[in-house]
């Protein structure tokens, strides 16, 4: 049975790139022009599974005076009327505006389910802004980009709980003793691979796949696309996606070459784990780190791959080297988990795959309410907070904001910027060794206010 879905938010916060995202298709025109979209556009989806008829609807102006205003708001809510439920969609790099305000107020009176969706959260600093829609009153916000596909599978779940209960369903959790758990296939991880031209990714995917699927040679740059290849390791279903190599921007001259190097940064964010292949002969270059850093800016999950290791006379020495450099030039990951293999030989390519599982999990994790502020009060005992303005740092209570990367929010007396960095550090070091997430990024971000948790 097919659920209606209707989207909503104001004008130009990526309603109609969502729509043509989740329909697969181009029907609705996509602008910087705010207000392109007058008529409402419809179109089913096979959503991951889900059956939708979708509805992309005009900006809604709520608050401005004028007949045509007035007119597309109530094209919206006669939209949502025939809704079973709707997207609510902020911009989370403009911020909540004063116009979303008021459409929040307006949707909360409404009888249909309002999913607030965060829209273009593409990076970190959005991510963080995305927060703050938490103060419109319609729950927690999920944070997505519609643009790049990143966040659709909690935008998934999210659905198919209000289609559960629509029909008068219960949903059973992935993995349970139930039946859903037994016949369901775990996720599907997206993986780019990618590193410097030469270093071996497509003879990795060739490997992997058994075939020679993609173009190899001596020539450096012989990739120019973003690939994708579906494949099945131990039951799960992977997405090998070969990017091209990246260069340092000065040393691009062409136009092939900046194009492709744009595909490839578009494949980072939107892969759930980012493979960066190493050459052993010339491995951790300053554009390594370059790419890893922008892997990490993004929030995906991270495993460096040596390759080439049949080449290395002394493995040790160098071993200790890599591990030193990793530790001390990505402060974001200290402990970013690699491996070294030669892709010619095969050696070595045994424990690749158990580590991107792995990594992926850890990157998706979801910690209790419970288990957070017990960690939190531990963390605070074993080392509290320093002063800041003559007064003690209180933090009050932590909660989990989102997962991919793990995001958590604490509610402190103080703004973020009057704790010390050294301590956030500590906090964060804490947070990933309490709950075994050396290895993957971990977000901590600080609330000023009162507790939302709190009655009374």
């Amino acid at each position: 049975m097919s659920f209606k879905l209707v989207i909503l938010g104001r004008p130009n916060v990526g309603k109609s790139t969502l729509f043509n995202r989740l329909t697969r298709s181009r029907r609705a025109l996509v602008h910087d022009t705010p207000g392109l979209t007058r008529d409402r556009i419809e179109g089913r989806a096979d959503f991951m599974d889900l059956d939708l008829d979708l509805v992309d609807t005009a900006g809604l102006e709520v608050g401005l005076e004028g007949p045509l205003s007035e007119r597309l708001v109530r094209l919206g809510l006669a939209a949502l009327e025939r809704a079973d439920a709707a997207l609510f969609l902020v911009d989370a790099r403009a911020g909540i505006t004063a116009m979303d305000e008021e459409i929040a107020d307006l949707l909360r009176r409404q009888t249909r389910p309002i999913v607030l969706v965060a829209n273009k959260c593409e990076g970190r600093a959005a991510e963080a802004d995305a927060l703050d829609a938490w103060r419109l009153g319609l729950g927690e916000p999920l944070m997505l980009s519609g643009e790049h596909g990143i966040g659709l599978d909690a935008l998934a779940e999210r659905l198919q709980a209000l289609m559960a209960a629509k029909e008068g369903a219960s949903v059973e959790p992935v993995g349970s003793d139930g039946a859903p758990g037994i016949d369901e296939e775990p996720e599907m991880i997206r993986l780019a691979i990618v590193g410097r031209p030469n270093a071996g990714k497509s003879s990795l995917i060739n490997r992997l796949l058994g075939e020679e699927r993609q173009l190899t040679g001596p020539e450096p740059g012989l990739t120019r696309d973003s690939v994708g290849n579906r494949w099945h390791w131990r039951g799960r279903a992977i997405e090998l996606v070969d990017t091209a190599g990246l260069r340092r921007k000065a040393r691009i001259e062409t136009t092939p070459e900046r194009l492709s190097a744009s595909v490839a940064v578009r494949a980072i964010r939107e892969a759930h784990v980012v493979l960066l292949m190493l050459d052993a002969t010339q491995a951790l270059e300053k554009q390594d780190f370059t790419i890893a850093n922008l892997a990490l800016d993004e929030g995906r999950a991270l495993v460096v791959g040596i390759n080439k290791w049949d080449l290395v006379e002394d493995g040790k020495e160098l071993l200790a080297e890599i591990r030193f450099r990793l530790k001390h030039r990505m402060s974001q990951v200290p402990d970013v988990p690699f491996l070294t293999f030669s892709v010619l030989q095969g050696r070595g390519l045994a424990k690749l795959m158990p580590t991107i599982v792995e990594t992926f999990e850890r990157w998706s994790t979801r910690i209790s309410t419970g288990r957070l502020n017990r960690w939190l009060v531990q963390a605070l005992s074993e080392n509290p907070p320093p002063m800041a303005q003559n007064r003690r740092i209180k933090m009050r209570y932590a909660t989990q904001v989102a997962s991919r990367p793990p995001t958590i929010a604490i509610f402190a007396n103080k703004p973020a910027d009057d704790i010390p960095a050294s301590y956030m550090r500590y906090l964060t070091k804490s947070f990933a060794a309490h709950f075994a997430l050396e290895g993957v990024l971990v977000r901590i971000v600080v609330r000023h206010g009162d507790n939302p948790y709190h009655e009374g």
